[in-house]
Order: structure tokens, then C-alpha cells, then sequence
């Protein structure tokens, strides 16, 4: 199969475990909310509005990169706000192409308006079945809690009484630098006890420290991003070294959860060319291919997909790879995910090569 257009990249199955739904909003349902809350937003209409967040976040700093998400969590304050950007969110990813994905928030940030973690929790999964009726799409929540606030076991515990009503995982998010996920070491040892799943943001801004802590402290299923595990990887004259901690999370199909454009936004790369995940990939990590927020890297499943394709020559079956790798890797049961892989997502792939 030749060059694949962007009418295929888009009809490719795909799998999604890292996007966030305060990343992800539509502009136009950002302007129609802003209005009716009395948000102050520094653009007018949908298209200077979209690029006003990518250009913000395009700074190379994750601080500067985080700042953006004022304006989009200050519009989901609300019950019905957070059902119809949930619902978007599942319409958006399954125009794309997405048949399964994993959406974390932190229910924290949505408090202001008067709504409890319960409550927070439930308006989202409202708007994520509505997506599943209209798309067929599968979605599941991931709850984030912030890392640099103390409420992390309480979210913990809210994972656990929610698991049974769409929600299959816990995340720690915000600045690494000065954060460390051992600070969060009770709710993860909760988690653990409880047998929850969970993953933690860790080796995009801060580097290998921030891995070894997730994994060999905290005991995480994931990595959110991961790319820094790249530091501990040395190439001699075209050879590749591991040291024991990439080892570790080689042996171990630790998965990567990689965002691309993001890592290139905040800085952690400095292009999509020099990404490490061509080099991940060719020593088989358990990579996986991410958004992280489409919103603020002007970006889509297939746009990141499209890039890899450019920058390493990527063909149909690296595509099916790392797609099966991230089906693999979701937090969904296991016949759940086996029936996807057989079901939909290799049939998917068989079709576009024929």
C-alpha cells in the first residue's frame, strides 16, 4: 500500500488512552458557554479562538501550556456543560475514527459552581453514553486528581465507587517539577488494595526520577507520556543501550502513553522528527500514539497519526501496532478489550490493506 491519504488515516481504527475532556472542547461550544457564564475570553469567534489556544500553548513551557485550560474548565462548571462537552467529545473522537478511548479530567476543578465529586462524575458519564448512543463509539473516564493539591486519595476513593458506572481508572496530572507522585503514595496504595487501575503523569516535564517514582514507588500500570525514559537509552555508533530502568519498563510492557505534538509543544522534543517514539518503537517499548488535548495542539488521532507517517515512514501495520498495543494496555476488562482487538479493530485494518 502506497502513501495512506488523510481519508484513510481517518477510517483506520484507533485506540485512545490519554486525552483530556478541559483539552478537547469545540471553540464554538467554548464561545456559547463563556457568554451565557459572563467568561471573558481573549478571542471572538471559533476560528481566532482556536488558534488563540494553540498559539498559547505553542510556548514550549508545560506551565505557560497549562495556563490555557483556565478558560475551558471555567465553562464546565455546570451539570448540563459537562454532559454536552462529554457528549461532544465522544461525537468528535468517533468522526475520527476513535472506536475506543479513555478520557480523564480532574473533578476537583469542577466544583465551583456547586456541584459535588458525585455529581461532577455523573454529569460527564451522561454526556459520554449520550456519545455512545448516537456513535456507538466506547469511552470510558479516567479521574484525575491534581498534584500539587492534597485531595488525591479522596479521588481515589471516588474511582473505586464509581468503577462500576464508566469509570476504569485514576491519574495524577499538573506540574512534575517539585511534585512528586510519591507525595500521592496513600491514594495509590488504596488504589492497590482496592485492585483499581491506574496511571500517572510522569517523565514529560522532569526526567527519569519522575519515572522510576511511578513505577518502583507508586506502582503504576502506566505512564502518562514516558518520553523521557528515552534518557536512560545511549546509542553507540547506531547501537542502542538500555539501561536497568528502561530495561525494566521494556521487559515489564510497561505501556507509554506518547503524545507527539504535545511533547513538542511544552518542549519536552524538539520536533516531531526527533520524537523518540521511531526509536522506541524499533526496540518494540509498549508504545502507544495520543492526543493529550486536541484543542490546544490544534490536533486529532489522525493528525498524530499523519505526522508519524511523515517523520518515519509509518505504514498500515506500525498503525494496527501500536493501536493493538493500546487496546492491550486499556484499563476495560479483558474480554472487553480481546473482543475489540478480534471484533473491530483488526477487521478494521484488514479492510483498508485489501
Amino acid at each position: 500500500m502506497g502513501e495512506l491519504t488523510g481519508e484513510q488515516l481517518r477510517a483506520v481504527p484507533k485506540v485512545l488512552l490519554h486525552d483530556h475532556l478541559d483539552g478537547g472542547l469545540r471553540p464554538a461550544t467554548i464561545l456559547e458557554l463563556a457568554a451565557a457564564a459572563g467568561h471573558p475570553l481573549p478571542a471572538a469567534d471559533p476560528d481566532s479562538l482556536g488558534a488563540w489556544f494553540t498559539q498559547a500553548a505553542d510556548s514550549g513551557s508545560l506551565e505557560r501550556y497549562l495556563e490555557t485550560f483556565q478558560h475551558t474548565v471555567a465553562v464546565m462548571q455546570t451539570a448540563e456543560n459537562l454532559t454536552r462537552v462529554a457528549r461532544e467529545c465522544v461525537e468528535d473522537l468517533a468522526a475520527d475514527g476513535v472506536v475506543y478511548a479513555e478520557v480523564r479530567y480532574a473533578p476537583e476543578q469542577h466544583l465551583a459552581g456547586g456541584l459535588s465529586l458525585d455529581e461532577v462524575v455523573a454529569a460527564v458519564q451522561r454526556g459520554f453514553d449520550q456519545g455512545h448512543a448516537a456513535t456507538g463509539m466506547v469511552v470510558r473516564q479516567l479521574l484525575t486528581a491534581m498534584r500539587h493539591q492534597a485531595n488525591s486519595r479522596q479521588i481515589a476513593e471516588l474511582v473505586v465507587n464509581h468503577r462500576d458506572a464508566g469509570v476504569v481508572g485514576f491519574d495524577i496530572a499538573g506540574a512534575e517539577a517539585g511534585y512528586p507522585p510519591t507525595r500521592h503514595l496513600d491514594a495509590f496504595e488504596y488504589l492497590q488494595r482496592e485492585n483499581a487501575h491506574f496511571t500517572i503523569h510522569a517523565g514529560e516535564g522532569f526526567g527519569l526520577p519522575s519515572i522510576w517514582e511511578a513505577i518502583q514507588w507508586c506502582g503504576a500500570d502506566r505512564l502518562g507520556h514516558g518520553v523521557r525514559i528515552v534518557d536512560d537509552i545511549t546509542v553507540v555508533d547506531g547501537v542502542p543501550h538500555l539501561g536497568r530502568l528502561a530495561s525494566y519498563v521494556r521487559d515489564k510492557r510497561i505501556p507509554l502513553e506518547l503524545c507527539p505534538h504535545s511533547n513538542v509543544q511544552t518542549g519536552a522534543v524538539a520536533s516531531i522528527a526527533e520524537h523518540p517514539i521511531g526509536l522506541l518503537k524499533d526496540l518494540r517499548f509498549r508504545i502507544t500514539v495520543n492526543t493529550d488535548n486536541r484543542l490546544m495542539s490544534g490536533t486529532s488521532m489522525s493528525a498524530e497519526m499523519g505526522a508519524l507517517v511523515d517523520a518515519f515512514g509509518w505504514v498500515l501495520d506500525d498503525l494496527e501496532w501500536v493501536t493493538v498495543n493500546a487496546m492491550k494496555s486499556a484499563f476495560l476488562p479483558f474480554e472487553e478489550r480481546l473482543a475489540l482487538i478480534n471484533d473491530v479493530i483488526k477487521p478494521g485494518y484488514a479492510r483498508l490493506a485489501g
